[in-house]
């Protein structure tokens, strides 16, 4: 628990304590964590993902708001805005480049991984789900109420649901169900006000832009109403690897010819790392149905991959998500709820998309530049089915058709320090740059959830925020960029949602 009383002793302390309590309809003292209480540092890191942002040099929060009800946030909000102070909002701590909880200006963190519930409704086969859950918890809840539904989430349990379904959300139910955001029919928002809305109430120009635009740019998510999907009893995984020397390029490119043509009901993602002086490429897949029907597709549409029964294992699909989480067989679906369940490291993370197939040849000087750069590996994530069916203006999330798929860039490392992080961002950065020729062009386009400040960047009351803002804005969300400014103007005009990637307001306008 926190301990107001030591704060008493410091001024400033006892300034923002009788702030947020005048401010709050329900006692908050013991939800804040000032730097003297005893579980400020085991507060602020126990969701840092990024060890590149848990040094004794990183900027820590004047105080953390680890909000219990919605009158904590609100009452941050407008104390935060009352005393000029940055405020940095955190559900899982997934944000690789530190943005949820790291500001250079004095900041407050408001964390959310108290507000964690999960309510589900079989009947309607929705579910309300606050943004401090993990997805994780949500797939647990969902399964221990109903065996054929699920929801269209990501592979990795312990991301945090409000910035995971802000930023658009997808995994391998994608090409089925479509992303995360596609699945959202109502949310609960506190504005930069203080107020608290609905969808009918906060209009749906908002609704559209918290779908895919990045909640934090507009307020605090406290909570989502998600509609859950169909699934099958049984659903068939495979995790099939190829080296170089066993013809990986042949089926790679093979791969980006059918993966966004394959039924939706088939997902194969290829992780690809360099190991011992090779390339191995790991094709993991989630089909929608029995191994006997997955071999008949397969054989048609892929026999390149020389898949057999043999690599097939059928299960429900929540176990289902524990196999993508590299879980082994016959663990219990209680691990879902572990919000720490591995160590964490130093990491770095980019994307892009990919729109006209790489030729093998390409993909050889692909691959020799990863065995020359190390430790970058990538993940290609297929289109395809539902992607291609819903327009890029539907949601703020715009990259949709014309798409074949998504390339995540990922480096981790162990070693601490400036030398060892220098060198392997230095090895990611030219991979990045390497690929250039072969990815999207005018916009480069990223995925705004692998937050990437190397593309681009908007200064604290700069005066040039909105150009500043369309370097990155274009690339994150190309057609609908100037769509979410006039929403951004529209409802934070004074730019108090602020961080190094926000969406800014149009030219003019308040800048704090």
């Amino acid at each position: 628990m926190a301990s107001p009383s030591s704060s008493a002793a410091d001024p400033a302390q006892h300034k923002y304590l009788q702030c947020l309590t005048n401010h709050s309809s329900t006692p908050i003292s013991q939800a804040i964590y000032f730097p003297t209480d005893p579980l400020y540092t085991s507060t602020l890191e126990s969701n840092i993902r990024n060890l590149v942002y848990a040094s004794d040099s990183t900027p820590r929060p004047l105080f953390i708001v680890a909000a219990t009800h919605v009158s904590h946030i609100q009452s941050t909000i407008l104390c935060c805005k009352a005393h000029g102070l940055q405020l940095r909002i955190r559900s899982g701590g997934h944000d690789f480049d530190g943005l949820s909880y790291v500001s250079p200006s004095p900041f407050v963190l408001l964390d959310l991984f108290n507000l964690r519930s999960v309510t589900i409704d079989v009947e309607s086969e929705t579910a309300w789900v606050n943004s401090g859950a993990t997805l994780g918890e949500l797939y647990h809840e969902i399964a221990g109420n109903i065996k054929i539904l699920g929801f269209p989430g990501g592979v990795c349990p312990t991301v945090g649901v409000g910035g995971f379904l802000s930023g658009g959300g997808y995994g391998n139910l994608m090409r089925k169900h479509g992303l995360s955001v596609d699945n959202v029919v109502d949310a609960i928002i506190v504005d930069s006000d203080g107020r608290v809305l609905d969808r009918e109430a906060m209009g749906e120009d908002l609704f559209w832009a918290i779908n895919g635009g990045g909640g934090a740019s507009f307020g605090v998510i406290v909570s989502w109403k998600i509609r859950l999907v169909p699934v099958p009893e049984t659903v068939t995984v495979f995790r099939v690897e190829r080296t170089l020397e066993q013809g990986a390029s042949d089926v790679v490119h093979k791969w980006q010819l059918i993966a966004d043509k394959l039924h939706e009901d088939l997902f194969i993602r290829v992780v690809g790392d360099e190991e011992k002086f090779t390339i191995k490429a790991k094709f993991n897949a989630l089909f929608l149905g029995k191994t006997e029907r997955l071999m008949g597709l397969m054989d048609h549409e892929f026999p390149e991959l020389g898949l057999s029964p043999a690599d097939c294992l059928e299960m429900s699909w929540i176990e289902s998500v524990l196999f993508w989480s590299n879980y082994p067989p016959e663990t219990s679906t209680e691990v879902l709820r572990d919000r720490h369940p591995k160590p964490e490291k130093f990491v770095k993370k980019k994307s892009d998309y990919v729109q006209e197939p790489i030729s093998k040849a390409s993909l050889e000087g692909i691959w020799a530049k990863m065995m020359e750069s190390g430790k970058t590996g990538f993940v290609f994530n297929p289109y395809g089915g539902a992607m291609d069916e819903v327009p890029a203006a539907e949601t703020a999330f715009p990259h949709r058709a014309g798409n074949l798929y998504k390339i995540q860039y990922s480096i981790g490392w162990k070693e601490p320090g400036v030398e060892a992080e220098e060198k392997y961002l230095g090895d990611i950065r030219r991979m990045y740059s390497y690929m250039t020729p072969f990815v999207s062009k005018n916009p480069r386009r990223a995925y705004m959830n692998y937050r990437d400040l190397d593309i681009g960047t908007v200064k604290r009351g700069s005066k040039n925020s909105y150009a500043e803002g369309k370097v990155y804005g274009d690339k994150y969300f190309d057609g609908n960029f100037e769509r979410l400014v006039k929403v951004k103007t529209a409802v934070d005009p004074n730019y108090f949602f602020w961080n190094e990637q926000s969406v800014p307001v149009l030219p003019g306008k308040v800048e704090l």
